[in-house]
Order: C-alpha cells, then sequence, then structure tokens
C-alpha cells in the first residue's frame, strides 16, 4: 500500500495566510449567512416538513405486494357489532340482567354512562344466521352483505384505547389519538407514489347529509408529510373538486401558456439547484390541471349501465349518497387512485338504536356489497383491498333506561368487529374470539396498530421501515407499535 503523501509546506504566499483578523470575521460571517439562506430556501416556507431521508419505498418493495389499492369503507360513530357480526345468545337469555362485576371487570365507562345506578345486559332484537360455505354469522340487517360473506375476512376481536369518538377516529385513520400526524393514506402515498399522473393518489368521499361526530380535515391530511401527499376530498355538488375549473373568460390553452410561465419563473428562483418546496408547488399546479378534465370524467356516472345502477341501488344515480360514492369509488380504482377513503357518519347510537341501526344498514349494506361483487366481476377484487368498520364498539349493555323494543349502547373500545375482503386476505375466514357475553377478547387480539401494520404488509411494506424523520425523530404510522397479523393473509 502506497503511503499517503504529505502535503505540501506552507511558503507563506497563499492569500488566506494573509488575511487581517477583521477579513476573516467577515468573510467567516458571510459564509454563515450563505449557509442559511440555503437552508430558508430549502425548506421553501418556515413551517413545511423538512426532505425525507429514509422511509420511501417506491422500488424495491419489502415484500411482494398483493394489493395494489384500497377502497376504505369507514363507518363513523362505531357500529354495534353485536347486532351486525358478533353473535351473542347469552345476551338474549340474561336480557335486563346486570352485568356481572367480573366480566366488566375494572374497565372505565365514558360519562354518558358511567353514572349509571343499573347497567343492565341488552339482547340483540335482531335475528343472527350463519351464511356461506364459511358459515359467517350475520344479523338479518345485512342481507346483501350476507351474500358475498364467502369473500370476506371477518376480524371480531379488535380492540383500542380509545373511548370517544375524536380520538378514536384519529386514531384509526392516523396511528395516533393526537391530531397532527399523516392520514394512512398519506403514508401509501409517501411510501408508493401515484398511479395515475392525472388524479390525485389518495381521494375522500364523504356521504352528504348526514349528523352525526363532525369529520375534520386532519384525518386525511398529511400532518408533517410534504403537504402533495394529503388527500383531494371529491364533494358531491356541481364542482367536484373547489377551484378547480377555469375563471369565466379563461380557456384552457391559456390557462396552460400561463402555467409554463409560472414553471419557468419558478425554474429560474433555484437556479439548477432543484428546490423540494418549489418542485411540489409546480407539481401541484400541474396535477390541478390534469385533474380539469380527469375530473369530470371519472364523476361522470352516465356511461354507467342499468345493470350497474341495479346493483348498488337507485340512489347510486344521485351524488354524495354512500351508493354514488362506492360506485364512484370503484372507478377511481380503475384509474389508478390508490387509497380511496369513504366515510358515512351517524353509527353512534346511544338511544333509539333498532331503529337507528336499521336505517345505517339500509343505506350502506346493498352499495356495499355491490362493490365487492363489481370488483371481483371485473377481476380487480384480487389486488383491490376492501375495509368495512368504525373506531371502536359498542357495550353489551344498555345505556339510559332499557325499554322494550328501544335502548342504546354506549362506546365499547376493548374489543369491535371489522371486516376485509380482497387484497390477499383470507377469504371466508372469520378471525378472533370475544367472550359469551362480548364484552372481552377471549383468542386473537388485534390492535389497530396491528392493523395498520397488516395492511401496509399486504402492500409490500415492511411497517418499521416506512418512517419520515420530524423535529430530529423518526416517525412511522403504527408509532412503535404493531405486528403483521400473518394467520388473515392469504
Amino acid at each position: 500500500m502506497n503511503p499517503i503523501p504529505n502535503p505540501p509546506l506552507c511558503t507563506g504566499e497563499e492569500p488566506w495566510l494573509r488575511l487581517s483578523r477583521r477579513e476573516c470575521l467577515n468573510r467567516l460571517a458571510l459564509g454563515l449567512g450563505g449557509i442559511a439562506l440555503a437552508e430558508l430556501l430549502g425548506r421553501g416556507v418556515a413551517h413545511a416538513a423538512p426532505a425525507p431521508v429514509v422511509g420511501n419505498v417506491r422500488e424495491p418493495l419489502h415484500f411482494p405486494a398483493k394489493a395494489k389499492r384500497i377502497i376504505y369503507l369507514f363507518q363513523s360513530g362505531g357500529p354495534s357489532q353485536l347486532d351486525l357480526f358478533d353473535h351473542k345468545p347469552l345476551l338474549n337469555q340474561r336480557h335486563g340482567e346486570q352485568l356481572p362485576d367480573a366480566v366488566r371487570g375494572s374497565q372505565r365507562l365514558t360519562g354518558m354512562s358511567g353514572n349509571q345506578s343499573s347497567i343492565p345486559i341488552a339482547g340483540s332484537p335482531f335475528k343472527f344466521q350463519q351464511h356461506g360455505q364459511s358459515g359467517a354469522w350475520m344479523s338479518e340487517l345485512l342481507p346483501h352483505t350476507a351474500r358475498v360473506a364467502d369473500e370476506l375476512c371477518i376480524v371480531r376481536s379488535m380492540y383500542t384505547e380509545s373511548i370517544n369518538h375524536g380520538p378514536g377516529v384519529t386514531f384509526m385513520q392516523t396511528g395516533s389519538q393526537i391530531p397532527g400526524r399523516p392520514s394512512f393514506g398519506s403514508w401509501l402515498d409517501y411510501g408508493l407514489g401515484s398511479d395515475n399522473e392525472n388524479l390525485p393518489s389518495f381521494v375522500v368521499l364523504i356521504t352528504k347529509d348526514k349528523k352525526g361526530q363532525p369529520l375534520m380535515s386532519h384525518l386525511w391530511g398529511s400532518g408533517f408529510l410534504p403537504a402533495k401527499h394529503q388527500a383531494v376530498r371529491f364533494r358531491s355538488g356541481g364542482d367536484p373538486v373547489l377551484y378547480l375549473g377555469n375563471p369565466a373568460g379563461v380557456a384552457p390553452e391559456n390557462r396552460r401558456l400561463a402555467l409554463d410561465r409560472l414553471r419557468e419563473l419558478h425554474e429560474q428562483q433555484f437556479a439548477g439547484t432543484p428546490d423540494a418546496e418549489i418542485s411540489a408547488r409546480i407539481a401541484n399546479y400541474e396535477m390541478a390541471f390534469a385533474m380539469q378534465t380527469s375530473v369530470p370524467e371519472v364523476t361522470n356516472l352516465k356511461d354507467e349501465p342499468e345493470s350497474i345502477f341495479a346493483e348498488y341501488g337507485e340512489e347510486a344515480r344521485q351524488p354524495g349518497t354512500f351508493a354514488a360514492n362506492c360506485l364512484l369509488a370503484r372507478r377511481l380504482a380503475e384509474r389508478g387512485v390508490k387509497f380511496i377513503q369513504l366515510y358515512h357518519q351517524d353509527w353512534d347510537h346511544h338511544g333509539g338504536l333498532p331503529g337507528a341501526i336499521k336505517r345505517e344498514c339500509q343505506q350502506t349494506d346493498r352499495a356495499t356489497a355491490a362493490l365487492i361483487t363489481d370488483l371481483k366481476r371485473r377481476g380487480m377484487l384480487d389486488d383491490t383491498l376492501v375495509v368495512w368498520g368504525g373506531e371502536f364498539g359498542r357495550t353489551n349493555y344498555c345505556q339510559g333506561l332499557l325499554k322494550a323494543g328501544n335502548f342504546g349502547r354506549d362506546h365499547h373500545p376493548r374489543c369491535f368487529t371489522i371486516w376485509m375482503a380482497g387484497g390477499g386476505v383470507k377469504p371466508g375466514l372469520t378471525f378472533g374470539e370475544t367472550d359469551e357475553y362480548g364484552y372481552n377478547i377471549t383468542k386473537d387480539p388485534v390492535h389497530i396498530h396491528d392493523l395498520h401494520a397488516t395492511i401496509l404488509h399486504l402492500f409490500g411494506i415492511d411497517h418499521e421501515r416506512l418512517t419520515y424523520k420530524f423535529q430530529g425523530r423518526r416517525y412511522r404510522l403504527t408509532d412503535v407499535h404493531g405486528k403483521v397479523v400473518k394467520d388473515v393473509i392469504a
């Protein structure tokens, strides 16, 4: 090995040796100022997130991907698993009796039923029956979903720490009970990017004219990830995306020329050195321009045959209904949108449950089953993951007075039910068990972090490796928790 050559000796003629102390300090100050300026320009704006260091897994994936896209049918408010999927005959046998202390244990109650002197057991007023070759138990409220029972992977052992709606919905959508973290769809967009240059990778659809707990934009926001990863909400009115159309008198070709000139001005700002914030702005302008054509095309359902409306229901003709959103979700999935989030509110039945839950099922059951059937017929179900569920479950006891034919159920985080279909999960499987009272999990518990880790795994992502550095710490969707539930993966 050759020795490292000695550096040349200083001759005393080098310019830096002739600097005075004052000149040296001046030049040092200018250098530090340049570094600071470069840092500020790199950020673009004061509150922009720093550039990612690790975590972007577009190529190669950590695992072979089974799912290419996800349609998440989120039922906001907490549907009662005891009246839909988790059949508990004992509750009907002991209807009106007090819940044994040994079953409840030290479980805290919400303020809505915590002061009750009596917590009587409430059996379900609805009949249950097994369906399909899988023998999945379902309520009479879900006749259409029952027809696709053999396509579903029903998880009856979900649990969470959240006992109220705000933290509960936020937890399910972002992996944290505290608002401000990136949403699930933003993480997926950050990790995998888009499959369509003319539509956003993450779209949100909300059933119109629904009551219940409010839905805030942080549920589909990008948090500390770059803003380009947040969802675009499609609305039910005549203008699905606000401010997308050109002002009166502005032709598309003029808008194209204006965007080209704006791009040139932006590119001059970083003078050969790409700037992340400015590049993101250019990309957003280009996406908005492309969406001027793609959004009206994808939201126009007039090219759908009559047989589709017969399948999804007549309400699918009305923009903003759950049925119309399910049909629109299929159209978005066909065009490469990766994460399609549907929200349907008003499952929070503290009182009047028998009538209220029946109404929600009538609004959602038919279209949900039609979506599964439609995807399968088009050969899309194998790589499209459909998820159905809320933020927590409901209690096996009555909130308030137990009246004949009318009662309510409080929030219950200790066990609830969700189901998945397609996208690499095992069809015709019922996973996890709860006790005979439907109060505690007795087999195969699945935490929200576990669910997120499993879904990411289906997309070919190791949840521990999809990270983003923010404020000195590497964050991930599953925080420092989560394990893949391999038993539900086909």
